[in-house]
Parts: structure tokens; C-alpha cells; sequence
């Protein structure tokens, strides 16, 4: 039964086919890789410098922020944001009417002082004179003396006369103390008077000072940066006011990590990449190592002089380069890449010359070549300049 059901099936498919009139389909034989002709290079391990960028700010090498030392109004500002100032131009006028007092109540003092040491200085001539005429008048009344004691000695004189020349003697003594008493007397009050002249003149060269403070004037020739001042502001004593800086000495300080701060040496040149310098490239000097780290970065200042004809400003942001010891990379020319998307990619051309998409990681651009990270050997031969042309699974005829 099975058999006889067998060949029934038999005859209906040959008939089917019979009846459509087709053969069965045969695949068609495979297509050839296609041949490109493009310049190859070998993988290579070579070594490179790695850099370091520190990145930093431009600083003025000369800056002074200029605070009023007195307190009160502004009265005056003579310059602006951008002004060029010479040293010694007043910049702002400070209302100085207290210290204008101050100086006229010293000024007085001090002339009292003087009144008063003139008066004590003919006071004290008259006393000298006193003192000199009583002191001959002593002298003479105690050689009178010893004579008329001798004299009575002898009997040659009565008591009486002894008596009126011990009288004269004892007034020409006190009136010789009265005068040497006058003249101690002078002597204090002119030292009084000079004391009171010394603290006068103190008082008074304070008061000016003072009084000099109420004109702000620029300490060194330059330009004001900023202003944060306006007519009828209060200036306080420690308030900045403008900042001056000179525009002819400008340095980089840039903030280098530890590992790399210990390598940097004073003197040592090196490149400075301003972002909005149009010169290019320019090259410092290390000038400065401040040798204590910031607390929050963990870094150090190092301060680099730059060349006094560059046209920077202070604020400008940059990166100081230094060279760091070489290293071993995998390096191939950068023209070999070719970019799908986020995705980064080679063709290298292995058995048969057949190429072969290789997706790899890259590092850093060294002039015309780049380190590759990840995705090839050393060795290997890859296409170059023209993978525009180049498909997966293409033969390469390397130029």
C-alpha cells in the first residue's frame, strides 16, 4: 500500500514540472574583490615626547590697586578703564576737609610752641645776666669778707665793719642762688617749649600726610585695568579703587601638578600657547617656583616671564608646555584614519593583500603622525591616504 502511494506521488511531481515548462535555478558564481592601488605603511613603535600642558592665566609682572587712606568722599576721577597714566598723575581727588583742619590745628600748636620758647629764650638771656652779675657780686662780697675777718684778726678793723661785710656776703650768696635757681627754672621751660615744638612738628607732618592722602596719584607709569569708583563714593581706608598695571612686563602663571613641578627648574624656556594671542606660539622664561601648593587645585604656581615685545593683556587664558621624559608608542601616519560616526577606524592589509576593516583608538597627534592606543600591532602594513577608496575585503596594490 505504502508503495503504490509512493509512486503516485512520483508521477505528480514530474508532472508539475512538466507542465511549468522550467528547470530548477543554480546560484550564480561569486563576484571577484575588487583591486585598489594605494600607498601602504608599517605599523611602528617608536619613541615620542608627551608633553605636559599646564594651563594659566596671564598676569601683569608690575600691578598696584590703588585704596584711598582716609576716609571720605570722592571729589574727583580723572581717568578711565584703559587710561595710560606717568607715574605721579593724580587719579583721584578725596574730599580732605577733616585733614585740611587737622593741619591748621597742628600748624597752630606748633607756632605756640615756638612763641613760647622765644619768650623763655629772652627770659633766660635777662637771667643769665642776673646770674653772672650776682655771681661777681659773691665774689667780690666774699673776698670782702676774708679780708675784714683777717682785718679783725689783727684788730685793724671795728666789729661792726666785720659784720656788714658777713651781711653782704650772705645776701650776694642768696641772690647768686636766686639767679642759678631763675636760670634751672628757664632751662625746664625751654625744654618744655622744645618738647612741645618736637610733638608739634609730629602732629603736623602726620596732619599732611594725611592731608597728601586725599590725592591718589599713579606710582609707576602704566594703565588702569579697572575702576570700581565714582564721583560721590565713599572711599574707605583698604577699599581698591583702580587697579594700575604696567603694560611692558607680563608674565604666565600656570598651575603644574606635582609630579611635573618638581622637574621645572628657574631659568628653564619654554612655549606659552595664548588663546587669543594671534602671534602664535611665544616662548617664557621660568622666573618664579612658589614653593607651597593650593589647597583646593593641589597644584603649584610657576610664574614665566614673557618677551616684553609680546601684545598680551593680563586674564588671557593659555597653556605653558614642558617636556617630559620619552616614551615608547605605536605610531602611524594620520592620514591612514577614516572616521564612521563616533567610530575610528584603519584598513589593514594582511594574507593575500586582502584589506580589512580595523576598528583602533587614538592617542596623541605628534606632527603628521598619531599614536594608536588600541586596535593594532607593530608590523602590520595599512593603507595610507587613500581609504576613501577602499572597501572591506578589497586587494591592495600598494603604489
Amino acid at each position: 500500500m505504502k508503495s503504490s502511494v509512493l509512486w503516485i506521488a512520483t508521477i505528480f511531481l514530474s508532472g508539475m514540472l512538466t507542465a511549468c515548462g522550467r528547470a530548477p535555478e543554480i546560484p550564480p558564481a561569486a563576484t571577484a574583490a575588487p583591486e585598489v592601488k594605494a600607498p601602504v605603511a608599517i605599523v611602528e613603535q617608536r619613541t615620542v615626547q608627551s608633553p605636559y600642558e599646564a594651563v594659566g592665566t596671564v598676569h601683569a609682572k608690575v600691578s598696584s590697586t590703588i585704596q584711598s587712606k582716609v576716609l571720605g568722599h570722592v571729589l574727583a576721577v580723572h581717568v578711565h578703564e584703559g587710561s595710560v597714566v606717568e607715574a605721579g598723575q593724580t587719579l583721584i581727588e578725596v574730599d580732605a576737609r577733616e585733614a585740611d583742619s587737622q593741619v591748621k590745628r597742628a600748624e597752630s600748636a606748633l607756632r605756640e610752641a615756638q612763641e613760647m620758647r622765644q619768650e623763655t629764650d629772652k627770659m633766660a638771656q635777662a637771667a643769665l645776666h642776673e646770674k653772672t652779675a650776682a655771681e661777681a657780686g659773691k665774689e667780690l662780697a666774699a673776698a670782702t669778707f676774708d679780708r675784714q675777718q683777717r682785718l679783725l684778726a689783727s684788730k685793724a678793723v671795728s666789729r661792726q665793719a666785720y659784720e656788714e661785710a658777713e651781711t653782704r656776703l650772705k645776701e650776694a650768696t642768696a641772690d647768686a642762688s636766686r639767679a642759678n635757681e631763675m636760670m634751672l627754672s628757664l632751662q625746664a621751660k625751654r625744654a618744655e617749649a622744645d618738647a612741645r615744638i618736637e610733638q608739634a612738628n609730629a602732629e603736623l607732618t602726620q596732619t599732611k600726610t594725611l592731608l597728601s592722602f586725599s590725592s591718589l596719584t599713579a606710582p609707576f607709569a602704566g594703565v588702569v585695568t579697572s575702576k570700581t569708583v565714582e564721583v560721590g563714593n565713599l572711599a574707605a581706608p583698604g577699599s581698591p579703587l583702580l587697579v594700575v598695571e604696567d603694560p611692558k612686563q607680563y608674565r604666565f602663571e600656570a598651575q603644574v601638578d606635582a609630579e611635573h613641578a618638581r622637574n621645572i627648574a628657574l631659568g628653564l624656556k619654554t612655549p606659552v600657547l595664548l588663546d587669543a594671542f594671534d602671534g602664535g606660539e611665544l616662548t617664557g622664561t621660568v622666573s618664579e617656583l612658589v614653593p607651597i601648593a593650593d589647597t583646593a587645585s593641589r597644584t603649584f604656581v610657576v610664574k614665566i616671564d614673557l618677551p616684553a615685545e609680546a601684545a598680551v593683556r593680563s586674564g588671557t587664558f593659555g597653556r605653558a608646555r614642558f617636556d617630559t621624559a620619552g616614551r615608547t608608542a605605536l605610531m602611524i601616519p594620520a592620514n591612514a584614519l577614516f572616521h564612521r560616526g563616533q567610530l575610528t577606524g584603519v584598513y589593514a592589509v594582511g594574507e593575500g593583500s586582502i584589506a580589512r576593516l580595523r576598528l583602533i583608538t587614538a592617542g596623541k597627534t605628534h606632527g603628521a603622525d598619531i599614536e594608536v592606543l588600541s586596535g593594532l600591532e607593530a608590523g602590520e602594513t595599512i593603507v595610507v591616504d587613500k581609504t576613501a577608496q577602499v572597501v572591506d575585503g578589497a586587494v591592495v596594490r600598494p603604489e
